[in-house]
């Protein structure tokens, strides 16, 4: 079963909603941060990538950094730029990207639930990226980014979701990059029991995007356990701030990959390898795969399709016959020298957002020698991945749209848990 929480979320005032939501901290460096919120004082990357309040130079895992993030939640709210609402609802948000529309409950997830894996994984951590949410966490006392969470579609909270739309939205605007956003408030009693009920009978969550804010929430429960003798099981931080979708509303974009160089061979030398293991031929134009197991390669100024040829990898196993993967193990690792792509600095990763044209300008600047277009991994593949309890190779998966932060932010009380950490900032 999925337990989910209603909890008195921490949101903009509506005048001023359109302003304060901001794309997630990890969507951006701090530059193009320090630029928005340059015309833009109410931005939330001014909580969520604080160091834009800082001196350019400041290593932004300071704990000044954190402490900025702090100071400036403590000044929105003071402000009323934030309100938090008086009793715990549950919210509907529901987005709109082109034709693309997802509707989603912002809800309490359940720690527990995450570490007993019934909120289901498929990406491993990095120890930095934790340690910084569970640092930015402990400091502002809020998750102010929502994890994002999928489930398989359900009728029956499908017709709650849709009831408790019927009623005017307390947000709803269309942000600077044309994404739609709009919020439900559902604060009725009865309603609320209904939807916590509804969850009772789905088995599993997954985790779509954010294993680093569900880790580090984790932990932070750990923290808080152990600071807290009086523990009740009711305290904010036994949860944490999720959206949680229908798997037939994702919308999984490809993530493609360029390459610095082709590790001393000449295109023609690298052509002839690759053919080895893949059907390949010369497109007129930018080639976007239509299906499994097909790539496309911008090298030299020319677009290649690429099929795998059958046996290049094990059709019965969920992880290896995934796209990227077929490329990881037939192309990247044995022609480019590229063993991990969790750590080599030679390759980088574009978001499907992007498109071909961006594929095509970085190899076209010379700073980069190939590209790669790859078809979308599907839900369906996450979710049976994760149900076998594998992992998914790094950058396997683009979700958009992204979801804002400030739309709903959790406020996490933990200082009188963890006074060690406060001391430090």
């Amino acid at each position: 079963m999925a337990v989910v929480k209603p909890f008195c979320g921490l949101r903009p005032v509506p005048e001023l909603v359109e302003k304060v939501a901001s794309l997630p901290y990890d969507v951006m460096d701090s530059q193009e941060a320090r630029a928005i919120t340059e015309k833009n004082p109410y931005s939330f990357l001014r909580v969520t990538k604080s160091e834009v309040d800082l001196e350019p130079d400041v290593d932004v895992h300071s704990p000044k950094v954190y402490a900025k993030a702090r100071e400036t939640l403590r000044k929105f709210i003071n402000e009323k730029i934030l309100v938090q609402d008086e009793t715990p609802c549950f919210y509907i948000y529901k987005q709109k990207m082109g034709d693309h529309v997802q509707v989603g409950l912002v809800a309490a997830a359940s720690v527990i639930e995450y570490q007993a894996n019934r909120i289901k994984k498929h990406e491993l951590t990095r120890p930095d990226k934790e340690q910084d949410r569970i640092q930015h966490i402990v400091t502002s006392e809020a998750q102010t980014g929502a994890v994002f969470l999928t489930y398989k579609a359900d009728e029956s909270i499908n017709a709650l979701m849709q009831a408790n739309m019927e009623k005017p939205p307390v947000y709803d605007f269309v942000a600077e990059d044309g994404i739609a956003h709009t919020l439900y408030v559902v604060d009725d009693a009865a309603q609320v029991s209904a939807i916590e009920k509804a969850f009772l009978n789905i088995n599993d969550l997954y985790i779509a995007d954010g294993h680093h804010r569900s880790a580090a929430a984790g932990r932070v429960y750990d923290l808080c356990l152990q600071g807290n003798p009086d523990h009740s099981g009711f305290e904010e931080y036994n949860s944490f701030l999720a959206v949680i979708f229908p798997h037939n509303m994702m919308y999984i974009m490809d993530y493609n990959r360029v390459v610095k160089d082709l590790k001393g061979k000449s295109p023609e030398q690298f052509l002839q390898l690759v053919a080895e293991k893949f059907s390949i031929t010369e497109q007129v134009g930018a080639y976007k795969p239509s299906r499994i197991h097909t790539f496309g390669m911008y090298l030299a100024g020319k677009w290649y399709s690429l099929e795998a040829k059958a046996g290049t990898y094990p059709e019965e196993e969920p992880v290896s016959k995934l796209d990227v993967n077929i490329l990881q193990h037939n192309v990247l690792s044995p022609l480019l020298g590229i063993a991990d792509p969790r750590t080599d600095k030679r390759i980088h990763f574009v978001g499907g957002i992007r498109g071909m044209a961006e594929l095509e300008r970085l190899v076209n600047s010379g700073e980069y020698a190939v590209a790669f277009s790859l078809f979308a991994t599907s839900i369906e593949e996450l979710m049976a991945i994760a149900d076998a309890g594998q992992i998914m190779p790094p950058k396997s998966t683009w979700f958009e749209p992204k979801l804002r932060d400030a739309i709903v932010v959790h406020m996490v009380p933990c200082a009188k848990y963890l006074p060690q950490c406060h001391e430090n900032n």
